[in-house]
């Protein structure tokens, strides 16, 4: 009887620190945030005795993942690649260091991603070891809930594995003081093992947006997973097969998982549209709850009109980008202004339009995609309540075209998904055939991974594309014809935008793939000396 009580005892504080996790989200993260240590959260594994306690696990993880991914800090690598830039000044060290390839270990992003990453990933582990070997009444609840444990602890694994290369594969929720880096093989396993698990567990369908996963989410994963293996650093081919088969399993049954292109692009990045059929996996935010979106709006903006001056467009990218309704969906030209200069959400009655190239502070092309539409007014506050897509359709139709050709299996129907996506771009239906655009051959692999290039731009991912096919030094050594404009001025003060002769963020480190990954915080090689030489 008294073992017993113990027992309950101990649950009862495990139960109430989880408790005291959910609510110090919904209080905000920055204002006071739960220093979880596993050594005390964690003490014993204490096997889920109600779907209740399985559930209330799987929410404590939901709130790590989303505290771990809220902000542009999870995703700093956006700014390797060529489609976005950072201030060349103010406090933006930590962005440029990312922008010029230059990555320290004092950088603070690179601290703060890998201890909420993999705060999160120990929440997950805490589901799965608590719940293995226990079978609730509700199997089916049960099961998706330990299918999103899966998929999340596999997500965010694929995420760590895209920023560093090797990484520790953390599996349990007792610490190894032992543990080292796994090779890339065995971290890319690891994933496909949690993201296969996590398929035949999760339900065929789930919320409008996909939230919460389901099988389609899993398998999309693995298709965006088998296309990074085939690619730098494994470099295993026989990987594009299964990124395409994988791919084709997800549009074969995209009615059933609830997935389909958005008809018009400009509805993905508006408040009221961002929860939709293209979400694959998307991230919910909820400002007035506490759960505010950190990663769009005012840090969109140049700092002369009261934005945060975090994220722009690259000149060249921008200069490149094909005209027409996608590239309108993606950049701003121009910013509207009320009678006393500062940026208004009322367009039709703005008194005055200033042009990405009249910018006092720093001339650069506004990314739409990030600030949302004007209308919308999400940039005069710190955060706001729009989705985020971890994930979209568009791209697993476009991991399905370029992973046929670079298999060697081209079909009509690959070329149907590259031209579903094209047919998008030019605001024309997805699913009617235009001959204005459709395109039937050429090196089909080539023009889905160029047309990747700009359906996603602005969304924090090229650079990886970039680094599995090795073509880092190719995008970021040629930014001519213009990569940034500097301001003069004339005899009356007025700004004058003219040429630079370089980027404001020119590159410092090596384009050579031996600083592709980043290293590891040195804090965590302190601790752990296992991992040293990460």
């Amino acid at each position: 009887m008294k073992t017993m009580t113990i027992y309950k005892s101990i649950r009862s504080a495990i139960t109430a620190l989880a408790v005291i996790g959910i609510a110090t989200l919904y209080l905000g993260c920055d204002q006071f945030e739960l220093d979880e240590d596993p050594g005390v959260s964690q003490l014993a594994v204490l096997p889920y005795e109600s779907l209740a306690e399985l559930d209330l696990g799987v929410t404590g993880m939901y709130n790590r993942m989303w505290a771990a991914l809220r902000m542009t800090t999870a995703f700093v690598n956006g700014w390797s690649g060529d489609d976005l830039t950072t201030h060349r000044a103010s406090n933006k060290a930590d962005f440029r260091e990312y922008d010029q390839r230059s990555v320290s270990l004092s950088n603070a992003r690179l601290a703060n991603t890998w201890r909420g990453v993999y705060q999160a990933i120990r929440a997950a582990n805490t589901v799965l070891v608590n719940i293995e070997g226990v079978q609730l009444t509700e199997a089916d609840a049960q099961n998706r809930l330990v299918g999103e444990a899966h998929f999340v602890r596999g997500m965010l694994f694929h995420h760590m594995t895209r920023n560093h290369g090797r990484i520790p594969l953390v599996l349990d929720i007792t610490v190894d003081l032992e543990i080292g880096l796994s090779s890339q093989e065995d971290v890319y396993r690891q994933i496909e093992s949690d993201l296969l698990m996590a398929e035949s567990l999760l339900p065929v369908t789930s919320n409008l947006g996909a939230t919460r996963p389901n099988k389609g989410t899993a398998r999309a994963f693995l298709a965006r997973l088998y296309l990074d293996w085939a690619g730098f650093p494994a470099k295993d081919n026989s990987k594009y097969a299964q990124a395409a088969s994988s791919a084709k399993q997800v549009i074969d049954n995209a009615s059933s998982h609830g997935f389909a292109l958005v008809p018009d692009m400009n509805t993905l990045y508006t408040l009221a549209g961002s929860a939709n059929s293209e979400g694959v996996f998307t991230l919910a935010h909820c400002q007035p709850c506490g759960l505010g979106n950190r990663k769009t709006g005012k840090l969109g903006l140049p700092g002369d009109f009261g934005g945060w001056q975090e994220s722009f467009a690259e000149i060249r990218f921008f200069e490149d980008f094909p005209e027409g309704p996608r590239k309108d969906a993606t950049y701003h030209r121009e910013v509207p202004l009320d009678a006393d200069g500062k940026v208004t959400a009322d367009v039709a009655n703005a008194a005055s339009f200033v042009p990405w190239t009249e910018f006092k502070d720093q001339q650069n092309p506004v990314f739409r995609k990030i600030t949302g539409p004007f209308e919308d007014n999400i940039f005069n506050g710190f955060q706001n309540s729009r989705s985020d897509y971890y994930m979209r359709y568009a791209e697993v139709l476009l991991i399905y075209a370029e992973a046929s050709g670079r298999s060697g299996n081209v079909t009509a129907d690959a070329w149907e998904a590259l031209n579903m996506v094209r047919r998008r771009s030019e605001a024309l239906p997805a699913d009617a055939p235009d001959a204005s655009v459709d395109l039937t051959d050429g090196d089909i692999a080539e023009l889905a991974y160029t047309e990747k290039k700009w359906e996603l731009a602005g969304e924090y991912l090229r650079w990886f594309d970039l680094v599995r096919m090795e073509r880092v030094k190719e995008a970021l050594s040629n930014r001519n014809p213009q990569v940034s404009i500097g301001t003069a001025f004339d005899a009356d003060g007025n700004p004058s935008p003219k040429p630079l002769t370089e980027p404001s963020n020119p590159i410092q480190g090596s384009l050579e793939t031996d600083n592709y990954f980043h290293p590891l915080p040195p804090d965590e090689v302190l601790q752990l000396p296992n991992l040293q030489g990460g």
